[in-house]
């Protein structure tokens, strides 16, 4: 298992508690190994960050941004986190809400290419 901050631990609980209509909508279609028989994490705490969600298997992150990730800010933040957890080995793919909740199939096909 990777490496994370343990003050992440009660964030990332509280995150799962408070998910966002697209992520509830993609962990519905990878949740109890839907995908490939792989096991997918929610909101897992990964180095200095938390994931959206995280299959250790495939070493993939999945990220589903909404609006806030467009501004200035948010892009350059998210650069930083990306570049770190690549530096981890990890591949990561972002998706927006609309993305998800407009073309979920289209989504999960995506992820797919990118399991083993």
């Amino acid at each position: 298992m990777e490496r994370y901050d343990s003050k992440l631990k009660h964030p990332s609980r509280q995150l799962r508690n408070k998910s966002t209509e697209a992520e509830i909508l993609l962990w519905s279609k990878i949740r109890f190994r839907q995908l490939k028989d792989l096991l997918f994490y929610r909101q897992k705490p990964l180095g200095g960050y938390i994931a959206d969600f995280y299959c250790p298997k495939a070493k993939l992150v999945l990220e589903v941004d909404g609006g806030q990730h467009l501004e200035k800010d948010a892009k350059e933040y998210d650069q930083v986190r990306d570049e770190f957890l690549k530096n981890m080995g990890l591949t990561v793919l972002r998706f927006t809400n609309v993305d998800v909740m407009d073309n979920i199939d289209g989504v999960v096909e995506v992820i797919c290419r990118y399991l083993p």
